[in-house]
This record gives structure tokens, C-alpha cells and sequence, in this order.
């Protein structure tokens, strides 16, 4: 079909979206001189998604007492239709020429829960800010220039050419290899699974699974017999499983010990597209019980944004994660693990606010 023939055409691609936001405090000599005390911008978002939303935190005097005597700056996530959101900043002075001073950058992209700040401690010091009258602070106002980075899942672009439509009847291919499974019709192998016998097809296994491919092509024992005994599964993952090979759908990974099963089973069977609907899964059920666990389960196999997501979730609960029963069994099964943790701490500390150093403690 030429292109003009087409309805439409679709593109979608990971992107980061970004935007810029400009705030001058008036009156700064005589803002807020207490170490700990703040000032707070108004409230902002992107013009492409107001329901993320955003302010800058401005401690004029320090956070902390580590960090009195400099100017402390923070980025605070307000609200979002789904967390965390990943993102990361730069931020700058602009001087009364409009020139771009003392810019200091995020190194990467963070994963951020509502009302968690990050940033940059030791921005500026305070009485070098406050000598600089005739460039930073002309008429006593400080301007700030952020940038801020939000990494998004997909964009689509779609663009109608102006022929009429063709109406298309709804794709129902995977409906109809669904109801090849539940209701077994031509098959040709059997699968044993803790005494259980299952019916199925070995092209759609093979077409499905690299696994069951070599199975059946290089004459094993289950090619010649069609007949496949498998020891380690249980029923329940294994129909999540087949499921999944014939309808590309897995309906059950609402548990996190559904979808810990059907990880590593997937993970045996080169099942690449169910690994990703399991780490959404364990994603979206992260919790201090389960964390310790989950980071686990993502270094076994291998599945890096999983493991980022559950160390950044351990660093903010760190103190509750420490008491459970999860991590204290990982300090001694997987020692480098707890190194890794160790790690994230270190690279947290640098860029967290106070909300997140005091839970750091835990660990």
C-alpha cells in the first residue's frame, strides 16, 4: 500500500521531555536568615503536561548545619497522575546582562515520589551571593533559571493524509490463538507440569520460545515423543506462561508472588516481552516487605531499570526496609547487593534533600 493510500501514519519513541522555568525573588538581603528556614516558588509545570507539577526551594541560609553559610537549592515534585517521575534539572543565576552564572546540573535522571526534593546543598555561598550587588543582585533581586528534565514512557505523532478511510475490522488474531489454548484443537505435544498434562502446539511454542525451539528442532527426547516433562513450575505460573506465548497477554502479574514466579520462568523460556510486563508488575508493587527481594530477583536476571527502581525505593524507606526479614537475609546471602546499596546511598546523599537524608539512616 503506497503511502498515500494510507489513513495514517504513527511514530512513537522514548523521550525526555523539558522545560524552563524563571523566578526572581525580590528583596533577597532581607529574606530568611535562619539556617533550615526556606523560601518557595510558585507552583509550575510543562505546557504539555500541567498534572506534573513542581516548585523550587531556596534555603538562603542552608539546610542543614552542614551546609550553613550556603545558599541551598531544591527541586520539589508536588503532584503527578503516576509516580515516581523520573527526572533530573540544571539550574543557573542570571546575571543582570542576562548571562547564565554558577550553573550546577543534575549527572542523571532520579526517580522522584511527591513532596521529595533533590538538588544542590552548597549552590552558592551566601555572603559571595550577597557582595555580587552590582551583577547577581542588582536592585536586590536574585533571578534563578531551571531546567528541568522529565523522562517520559512514549510519545506518538500521528498525521492524516487526506484520502477517505478504509474501514478496518479490529485485528482478533490473538483472540483466536487464545481460544487454540483453552480449547486445545489440533495439538500435537503434551506438557507434564507437577502431574498436570497440558495440550499444545509445538510451531506456536517454538515461534514463541527459543527454548521450546532447540527443544523440538534438534531431536531431543521431547521432539521424538511430544511429550515434555517439566519439574520446577508451578501450574498456575505455567498457565500464566502459556498464556502469554499465545495471546501475548498476562492478566494475572497483580501479585508480587505471581509475578516473581512468572519472571523467572520467563526468563528460562527466552520469553523477553513477559520479563517487561513482570518488572512493571514488581514496579508497581514495590513496598518495604517485598524490596529487598525484588532487587534480588532483578540482579538474577538481569534487568537493570528494575534494580535501579528498587534500590532508589530502599534508599527513601531505608529505615523501614532495614527491619525486615528481607534484608536482613540479603546482608548475608547477597553481600554485594548491600555494597550496591551502599553506593546509591553515597550518590543520594550528594544531591538529596532533608526528607531523604533522614531516612538514609536506616542503612
Amino acid at each position: 500500500m503506497s503511502e498515500l493510500e494510507a489513513k495514517s501514519w504513527d511514530y512513537t519513541q522514548s523521550n525526555d521531555q523539558k522545560f524552563c522555568y524563571r523566578w526572581t525573588i525580590s528583596n533577597f538581603s532581607f529574606s530568611i536568615k535562619e539556617m533550615g528556614a526556606y523560601i518557595t516558588s510558585p507552583m509550575f509545570s510543562s505546557d504539555a503536561n500541567d498534572k506534573v507539577t513542581w516548585c523550587l526551594r531556596v534555603y538562603p541560609n542552608g539546610v542543614d548545619e552542614e551546609n550553613k553559610g550556603y545558599l541551598t537549592l531544591y527541586l520539589m515534585l508536588l503532584s503527578c497522575e503516576k509516580s515516581p517521575v523520573w527526572a533530573k534539572f540544571d539550574v543557573c543565576i542570571l546575571t543582570v546582562k542576562g548571562e547564565k552564572c554558577n550553573n550546577a546540573k543534575s549527572p542523571c535522571f532520579y526517580s522522584i515520589l511527591p513532596n521529595q526534593v533533590f538538588g544542590f546543598p552548597k549552590f552558592i555561598l551566601r555572603d559571595f551571593l550577597l557582595s555580587q550587588t552590582e551583577s547577581l543582585l542588582l536592585n536586590d533581586r536574585l533571578t534563578l533559571l531551571c531546567k528541568v528534565s522529565v523522562l517520559q514512557d512514549s510519545f506518538s505523532i500521528s498525521e492524516h493524509s487526506i484520502r477517505p478511510a478504509f474501514k478496518v475490522s479490529r485485528c482478533t488474531l490473538t483472540d483466536n490463538l487464545g481460544e487454540l489454548w483453552e480449547n486445545p484443537l489440533f495439538t500435537d505435544c503434551c506438557l507434564l507440569v507437577a502431574g498436570q498434562e497440558f495440550r499444545a502446539h509445538k510451531a506456536i511454542l517454538a515461534a514463541r520460545s527459543p527454548v521450546f525451539r532447540a527443544m523440538f528442532e534438534h531431536g531431543m527426547e521431547e521432539s521424538l515423543k511430544n511429550h515434555v516433562e517439566i519439574h520446577d513450575l508451578d501450574p498456575q505460573v505455567f498457565k500464566e506462561i502459556m498464556g502469554f506465548i499465545y495471546t501475548g497477554k498476562a492478566p494475572q502479574l497483580h501479585s508480587h508472588s505471581m509475578a516473581t514466579g512468572v519472571l523467572a520462568a520467563a526468563d528460562k523460556y527466552g520469553l523477553e516481552g513477559l520479563k517487561v510486563l513482570c518488572e512493571k508488575a514488581l514496579c508497581r508493587n514495590l513496598s518495604v516487605e517485598n524490596a529487598a527481594h525484588t532487587l534480588i530477583l532483578a540482579d538474577l536476571h538481569s534487568i537493570e531499570q528494575l534494580k535501579t527502581q528498587a534500590l532508589d525505593f530502599i534508599i527513601f524507606y531505608a529505615s523501614e526496609v532495614s527491619e525486615t526479614s528481607g534484608w536482613k537475609s540479603m546482608l548475608k546471602s547477597h553481600p554485594h547487593l548491600v555494597t550496591q546499596a551502599f553506593h546509591s546511598l553515597a550518590s543520594a546523599q550528594n544531591l538529596s534533600g532533608p526528607s531523604l537524608s533522614n531516612n538514609l539512616n536506616g542503612l
